[in-house]
């Protein structure tokens, strides 16, 4: 079974996936991880819709998050209708009918999370109810206590510096004030505050010559790198990764991260399961140290 995988952009191959062939116009994704790939926990998709495009009504026997790397892309619910643009990111529940659309002029990218993992022998875990009625879609409105399920995240929500008041009055709670450590910032996104259950999805961001050492997880980690160069290893191998690469981290696969370029280096992240409530990294380092101790 695959402990890590890693894909460069150059190599991503959108088709359109079994489950929506007959239900679908324009959509393309790349499961990079996948149960074919090794994953156990969850699916990770990069997927494009083209101008013009949509795919039907459906639902899944897992939850799903989003975040539109870059276009716009219209999410009809039966809560309404959504139009969501780049930097912004959702949570589609358990069972939530749903479809997509794009009705801009140009095609739409985003990442898709999916928790637990879909499974091909049980279609995909994807069926398809009565259609939606669509609606007018509106803007996300991070500051509307409404918003049960959406949020908005950019470069400058990932600055230590511009923690300012009125920076966080566009946030929906302090659920997503910045943590800032060692050189490494982190925003979380999609978490159990905004509902999720099975899966998170967060913001990473590091400072020049900022790194993470060795750790692991009892959990399974995808990566998609938006800015800078950074320099990764997984069980000892060594990768150069850069924006549009996407990297998957099985439970036990030690990795490391340092950023190696000219200036920051930001990446979405996810995880399933959740986190537990301790001892969610274990650091090789500590454990280096305890040998140490003993030998003495």
């Amino acid at each position: 079974m695959a402990e890590h995988i890693v894909k460069h952009r150059e190599g991503l191959a959108f088709e359109v996936p079994a489950e929506y062939e007959p239900r679908s116009t324009g959509y393309t994704a790349d499961p990079v991880v996948s149960e074919m790939g090794g994953a156990v926990q969850m699916g990770f998709r990069v997927a494009r819709v083209a101008a013009g495009g949509s795919v039907d009504t459906h639902l899944h026997s897992f939850e799903e998050s989003i975040y539109v790397v870059d276009g716009e892309l219209v999410l009809d619910t039966p809560e309404g209708s959504y139009e969501l643009v780049t930097g912004d990111y959702g949570l589609i529940p358990v069972g939530m009918p749903h479809a997509l659309r794009n009705r801009s002029g140009r095609p739409v990218e985003f990442a898709e999370m999916q928790a637990p993992l879909p499974r091909a022998r049980f279609d995909h875990d994807t069926r398809f109810p009565e259609p939606i009625v669509a609606a007018e879609p509106v803007r996300i409105d991070v500051r509307d206590p409404r918003n049960r399920y959406f949020g908005h995240i950019d470069r400058e929500s990932m600055d230590p510096a511009g923690q300012t008041q009125d920076r966080l009055a566009v946030s929906a709670s302090m659920r997503t004030a910045l943590l800032v450590y060692s050189g490494i910032s982190v925003k979380m996104m999609v978490d159990s505050d905004l509902g999720a259950d099975l899966s998170t999805m967060f913001m990473v961001q590091y400072e020049q010559g900022g790194f993470a050492g060795a750790h692991d997880h009892p959990l399974e980690e995808a990566y998609l790198i938006l800015d800078g160069e950074v320099e990764a290893f997984f069980d000892g191998k060594r990768y150069e990764l850069s924006p549009g690469d996407v990297a998957w981290a099985g439970v036990g696969c030690v990795h490391e991260f340092r950023n190696i370029g000219e200036g920051r280096v930001r990446w979405l992240e996810t995880q399933a399961p959740q986190p537990p409530p301790r001892h969610s990294y274990r650091f090789a380092r500590d454990w280096e140290y305890l040998d140490g101790v003993l030998e003495g």
